[in-house]
């Protein structure tokens, strides 16, 4: 099955991947990732935290490769003051994991950066926003019914999240600072920056739900960035 992997300016390629379905490629992922990645593989204390982490660079060299042309095992990563990886290319990318799942962002030369969560069941939303998010999402939050707070919730994480990365600024960000749309799975906005006003217009939000009890989101520097192509991550596609 051939791969589409040709990007264009102003849009947005999102791919998404279930952990035990590429379980089956985990020797050839181990085969891809660099002398530093498999060392740090090995530090995880859990077995299935060392797959999935396997699995996830793995996947995103070779997506990569495909981006660019390139070997995956060849690629040489440089990384930000935030540990953000990067490459000496036009491709910008970003990567995120929860749970089972991973989700991969890529773009044409903008700033780009994703997230995905597992939505717990057991979770007090409303003591974490009132703690974490702005004013005016808390506000939002607190308008809806009890019983779809908790996946508004996540749509703000996720989409906070992916804002962050995408700026670069990592945990020191002040999360209360900006606000961001809670009210839909998959249409998403950055409603306010407060640091500067007219930031908000810069930007492009979108969110999608790869699975049941997962949502995503992505961000990009780029207001023009409209067109979000999202894939799945298909095991057979992978092999040597």
């Amino acid at each position: 099955m051939c791969m589409d992997t040709k990007i264009i300016a102003n849009s947005i390629h999102l791919w998404y991947c279930n952990f035990d379905e590429n379980l089956k490629n985990l020797p050839y992922y181990t085969t891809l990732l660099s002398e530093d990645e498999v060392a740090r593989s090995l530090r995880f204390k859990f077995k299935k935290d060392r797959q999935s982490y396997v699995i996830s660079r793995g996947v995103l060299r070779v997506l990569l490769g495909k981006y660019t042309h390139e070997k995956p095992e060849q690629l040489e990563f440089a990384y930000g003051k935030q540990g953000k990886p990067g490459l000496n290319s036009p491709i910008k990318f970003n990567i995120s994991h929860s749970g089972n799942m991973a989700v991969f962002g890529f773009t044409i030369n903008d700033e780009i950066g994703v997230d995905i969560e597992y939505i717990k069941p057991d979770v007090e939303v409303m003591h974490l926003a009132e703690n974490f998010f702005s004013e005016t999402e808390i506000a939002m939050l607190k308008s809806l019914p009890e019983a779809i707070q908790k996946r508004a919730f996540y749509r703000c994480w996720t989409r906070k999240e992916a804002f962050i990365k995408a700026e670069g600024s990592g945990l020191s960000f002040p999360l209360d600072q900006f606000s961001v749309s809670v009210d839909d799975d998959t249409v998403a906005k950055l409603l306010e920056t407060k640091w500067n006003t007219n930031q908000k217009n810069n930007w492009a939000l979108h969110s999608c739900v790869p699975k049941a009890d997962y949502i995503a989101a992505v961000a990009v520097e780029n207001s023009l960035s409209t067109h979000l192509k999202i894939n799945k991550v298909l095991a057979h596609q992978f092999h040597q």
